[in-house]
């Protein structure tokens, strides 16, 4: 082995000490400073003169060293040139080394502390564990929600809605992000960032998971085929709150979870002991889809009930202020908002009443599930009138809309959600679907994530074809005109939703193209990842679900109101209520009426009208009005029709 020279070693133990950090560093300098001082005092020392010792001296060096004014001062041309070196040297170690050590200490604290790695100290705040897609249009959703988040903040004593999301890396960007996004823009300064993975027990120590009212846990993206999933990290996540608080001797914060895969749902609760409600994010997409199959239109109902922005939400009150009331009764003290049922408690749970009759009585503890353009018109309004009462009975349970014995699906592209779609069309037993699925993933990996979902499932016939929708001529061999309903899917297996989005609008165009040579046109769905790629097919003839957006709004109003996760499993499963289009001539309807007078004629059916979706769109391209001014005549048009809820 080579000997290390007397430099080498030097250089070593210097670098050793700089690395420590500023405060090593700035010892080092202070060294390297009282060496400068102690040879240029020793330098001029042989003059003697007004150096009485050699303490004199070499304050006098660590002055020039330190303060070029004493420059001038000097005499004589030795000690004026030590003084010159002992500036010069100032100059470089004492200010340039100090400076260049402060600032880089600082620039570093400022890097660290914009890296989201300091704990908050807030309560009652609602934490978001992840960025994803939905995490721009879930902070939108909560800042949004004036009403309910009024009602939450009570519920909590809080003044203010905080909101702090963990994210792998909290940047600068994501500010930016913050700050761009419609809905947030200056809201943004209640959002606080923090950087940490949700399976890092630090990291939800870090966001203060145990002080929040509510803890958010949306589904990130995975690469296909990763053995770490997104409901891994979700098991993972609530698996370290628990232990958290078992270790505090904390409660356990109120938690909506989004998982993938339904069947996790055992799993999430025995993980958790606390208060949980699970979104299936995979298999509510798959329901909005089949149900979207059976009654073509109903996207634009759900784009409007199921998103944020103008229109009409579903909203769940309590029954204490209305207690003793009958549903008719509070309808009536209601003339902007539609009263559809009620929840009541249950062993386990909530029963929930929907299409309920009108003279149903409101119980304390009952939930009241209204429709309405905006929270306030679900409160009393004592200046206004009261409306004629709407009688209701118990309406029977049948279906007035035929559905086809057979349903051909043709499917183009592939993602995670394939097959709880699959399951989805299984579980409707009055109708038969033949589903034919178009990708480039091989059939055989399909057809195994199907099984291993599905297992057998003879009411659904799978077709699998290995060819690539993007190219005209493989898509024209399938012969698309051929079939009912045609899906088209935004991929999970590209790098961003922008370029899955990309895909499947080209695909779509050059589907448009095809089928325009033909009479027969199929129904067209087509789910999208990125919202603001919505405008750019404006004024096409297909059905557009924007899936990040659907359950962004889902996870914001359930953490919010928990009680309203049952009331949209309700609406959007097979069998129970269900929102469906009527024929107006399956209606006595005089030629003049008005929206009341409607929702009396379907009262009497047990029905309850919701409003009316034009054969030509609006202005602004839209087809459904849902809720319509009670006066407001209904000025039916041929190919109108009526959005009814109704027991299916």
């Amino acid at each position: 082995m080579l000997p290390f020279r007397l430099i080498d070693r030097l250089k070593f133990i210097v670098e050793r000490q700089l690395v420590k950090g500023a405060g090593f560093q700035l010892l080092v300098v202070g060294v390297f400073i009282g060496l400068i001082s102690l040879v240029g005092g020793l330098l001029v020392m042989p003059q003697g003169g007004e150096f009485e010792d050699a303490g004199s001296a070499i304050w006098w060096a660590f002055l020039r060293l330190t303060d070029p004014g004493y420059l001038g001062d000097d005499v004589g041309t030795w000690q004026r040139f030590v003084s010159t070196l002992l500036t010069i040297s100032g100059y470089v170690v004492f200010m340039g080394t100090l400076v260049a050590i402060l600032t880089r200490w600082l620039i570093a604290k400022m890097a660290e502390l914009e890296r989201g790695l300091t704990p908050v100290t807030l309560k009652n705040h609602v934490v978001v564990l992840g960025w994803t897609s939905q995490t721009l249009p879930l902070l939108s959703e909560l800042l949004g929600a004036s009403g309910r988040v009024r009602r939450f903040l009570e519920k909590h004593d809080a003044q203010t809605l905080n909101l702090v999301v963990l994210s792998e890396t909290a940047s600068a960007a994501q500010v930016h992000q913050l700050r761009s996004e419609p809905g947030i823009g200056r809201k943004s300064r209640q959002i606080i960032l923090r950087s940490g993975s949700a399976i890092q027990p630090d990291a939800l120590h870090r966001v203060a998971c145990l002080d929040a009212a509510a803890v958010i846990v949306p589904s990130a993206a995975h690469e296909a085929g990763s053995l770490v999933t997104s409901d891994v990290e979700t098991v993972k996540a609530l698996l370290s709150i628990s232990a958290q608080a078992r270790q505090l001797q904390a409660t356990l914060p109120f938690v909506v979870a989004e998982i993938q895969d339904v069947r996790k749902l055992p799993v999430i609760e025995r993980a958790y002991p606390g208060a949980v409600e699970v979104v299936a994010g995979d298999a509510t997409i798959s329901r909005l889809m089949v149900q979207n199959i059976l009654h073509p239109g109903l996207s634009e109902i759900y784009n409007e009930l199921l998103t944020a922005g103008e229109g009409n939400e579903i909203y769940v009150r309590g029954g204490e202020s209305v207690a003793g009331l009958s549903l008719g009764e509070l309808a009536m003290a209601r003339p902007d908002a539609i009263v559809l049922g009620l929840l009541r408690g249950a062993p386990g749970g909530w029963e929930v009443r929907l299409v309920a009759p009108s003279s149903t009585r409101i119980e304390a503890d009952d939930r009241v599930i209204m429709m309405a353009r905006d929270y306030a018109q679900t409160e009393p309004e004592p200046k206004r009138p009261t409306l004629p009462e709407v009688v209701r009975d118990q309406g029977p349970v049948t279906s007035r809309v035929s559905r086809p014995n057979e349903h051909r699906v043709l499917v183009l592209g592939w993602n995670r959600r394939v097959p709880s779609l699959v399951a989805e069309f299984a579980s409707y037993d009055d109708c038969r679907f033949e589903l034919d699925l178009v990708s480039v993933v091989p059939r055989s990996e399909r057809e195994q994530a199907i099984h291993q979902y599905v297992g057998e499932h003879s009411r659904v016939r799978c077709r699998h074809i290995e060819a690539d929708y993007m190219v005209e001529g493989e898509l024209r061999s399938v012969q698309p005109e051929a079939y009912d309903t045609i899906i088209l899917l935004s991929s999970d297996r590209l790098a961003s939703g922008e370029e899955a989005d990309a895909r499947a609008m080209v695909g779509y165009l050059q589907l448009e193209d095809i089928l325009s040579e033909y009479a027969r046109r199929p129904q067209l769905i087509m789910e999208l990842s990125d919202p603001d790629n919505r405008p750019l097919l404006y004024g096409h003839r297909s059905e557009i679900l924007i899936s990040p957006m659907i359950l962004s709004h889902v996870l914001a109003q359930v953490a919010l109101r928990r009680e309203l996760r049952v009331v949209l499993d309700e609406l959007f499963t097979v069998g129970g209520a269900e929102i469906q289009f009527r024929d107006p001539a399956d209606y006595p309807l005089p030629a003049s009426a008005d929206f009341h007078l409607l929702e009396k004629i379907l009262g009497r059916e047990g029905e309850i009208a919701l409003g009316v979706v034009r054969y030509r769109p609006d202005a602004s391209g839209r087809h459904v009005c849902l809720n319509p001014p009670r006066k407001d005549y209904l000025d039916l048009q041929p190919g109108d029709r009526l959005v009814v809820l109704c027991q299916s």
